[in-house]
């Protein structure tokens, strides 16, 4: 399939659209007044042909017998007063030539050559005016044949070297005058084009801002408009500008009213948070309190104080996922200090190693420390969260791999943690939305566990509040998930 061409800029369509326009006129206008010249001059031609013919048929008289039969003699009644130089006469008789010459420009009567006489011959000349070759030395007559008698019959011809210089002249000044006029015309539709263009330039420049805007999280200022000057409805592009301010200023009211809700949205979550975690760590005080009390107890009375500390339990870890992503919602800073990422997997690794030993869980070969400024307690979360989910999503027996490695050049090098298993994946559906808060319903991996759908969001959330990214790749028999931190300056390559 041929590969699609490039549609051409506004600006380039114009100038050519209009150079070419300019081009046909002009070539329509040269073409037009070289045709009517020479028409114009060719009329006179035949004008002169005939007032020739006149004075030739004068100096012949009634009598045709007093014409030269032919020879080597030239006709006389080309050198008749008032015959132009270049004139040329013919005698015919019964249909052939017998004498022919023209006049040169001595006055002198040089007769034609035979293949000239044969070119003359062929032409067929009649009472109209036509036209005829005699070779390079004569080039191009006007010629017409007029009948003395019966049996005699005078050619007279005016050659067209004049009209055909001046038409030449003609078009090289039509030619000259339509290449200057089309440099002008195109270097002034240049210039007008991109004066006539500008407003749309600066109205494309304000949308092209607002595209580069990050305007799906956040607070917005969505200050950038169109200026004044390019938003008149009275031309073309103001009322593109206009329309681009109307839709920025509904943009701006939606996106403040979605950040309102946000933000009381967010309220809710760390206030509720902030409350639920009172009541929880009471139930939970209660609760043990009352197994703990000495007392036997009935057997169900047990389970449900147990059932009652272990729901309060996951109740509390809830709550504690929720405030903290408020908190990064919130913009809060993190700790910042040197932290080992590769004793940071290893801790991680270890502890789900004890947690779960139905799974195989490995550290990959690394070199040595590698070093970033940061939270331990989050990033050591975040780790165990990736590894959590591996476990919770994979079935027993599943290979999990945990590694540190540096990557990038310069001041571009940046410390990535990777895990990575061998289970069934993830459905490609689920792949663009397992960093959401609360996406579950991944159909395609076996749980043995409930899942709140908030690890993966703490995951994304606390790299991007220490500068970095979450991002996952998946297919079956192959789910890699990595994050990508700042290396602080001076770690191991």
């Amino acid at each position: 399939m041929p590969a699609r061409r490039s549609p051409w800029a506004l600006r380039r369509t114009l100038v050519l659209a209009t150079v070419a326009l300019i081009t046909t006129a002009a070539l329509v206008i040269g073409i037009v007044s070289v045709v009517s010249v020479q028409s114009i001059l060719m009329g006179r031609i035949d004008a002169q042909l005939t007032a020739a013919t006149s004075r030739s048929t004068d100096a012949v008289g009634p009598d045709p017998g007093q014409t030269p039969p032919g020879g080597s003699s030239s006709p006389d009644f080309i050198r008749t007063l008032g015959q132009s130089v270049g004139t040329l006469g013919a005698v015919s008789v019964d249909g052939t030539i017998v004498a022919a010459a023209y006049l040169d420009s001595n006055l002198n009567s040089p007769v034609l050559t035979g293949r000239q006489v044969a070119e003359l011959q062929d032409a067929h000349i009649g009472s109209a005016p036509t036209t005829v070759y005699l070779g390079a030395t004569l080039g191009n007559y006007r010629a017409v044949a007029l009948k003395l008698d019966s049996h005699v019959s005078i050619i007279v011809g005016l050659p067209l070297a004049d009209l055909e210089a001046t038409i030449s002249e003609l078009v090289l000044a039509v030619l000259a005058v339509t290449v200057t006029a089309l440099v002008l015309a195109g270097a002034g539709a240049y210039a007008l084009v991109r004066l006539s263009l500008r407003p749309l330039e600066r109205v494309a420049g304000a949308a092209t801002a607002v595209s580069s805007m990050t305007l799906d999280r956040g607070e917005v200022a969505l200050a950038v408009r169109v200026p004044d000057a390019d938003a008149d409805d009275s031309t073309e592009v103001g009322r593109v500008g206009a329309a681009i301010n109307r839709m920025l200023e509904h943009v701006s009211h939606a996106l403040t009213a979605r950040q309102a809700s946000e933000d009381k949205v967010r309220r809710f979550v760390s206030d509720a948070s902030h409350e639920l975690r009172t009541p929880l760590a009471s139930i939970r005080g209660y609760a043990e309190l009352t197994r703990m009390g000495g007392q036997e107890l009935p057997e169900d009375a047990a389970y449900a104080l147990g059932r009652i500390e272990s729901e309060s339990q996951r109740m509390t870890s809830i709550v504690e996922d929720l405030l903290l992503l408020a908190r990064l919602d919130e913009g809060r800073q993190l700790e910042r200090e040197p932290v080992d990422l590769t004793s940071v997997v290893a801790d991680a690794v270890s502890d789900a190693r004890a947690s779960a030993p139905d799974h195989s869980w490995r550290i990959a070969d690394g070199g040595g420390a590698v070093v970033v400024l940061g939270d331990r307690q989050r990033l050591f979360q975040i780790v165990m969260n990736l590894l959590a989910n591996a476990r919770v999503h994979t079935p027993a027996g599943t290979n999990v791999t945990a590694s540190v490695t540096v990557e990038g050049e310069s001041e571009a090098r940046r410390a990535v943690v990777t895990v990575h298993d061998d289970g069934p994946g993830i459905d490609p559906d689920l792949v663009g939305a397992v960093f959401e808060r609360f996406a579950r319903g991944d159909s395609s991996r076996t749980r043995a566990t409930g899942s709140t759908g908030l690890g993966l969001a703490i995951v994304q959330g606390v790299a991007a509040a220490h500068g970095g990214a979450a991002s996952v790749t998946s297919e079956p028999g192959s789910t890699t998930f990595r994050i990508e931190l700042p290396l602080t300056e001076g770690a191991p390559e």
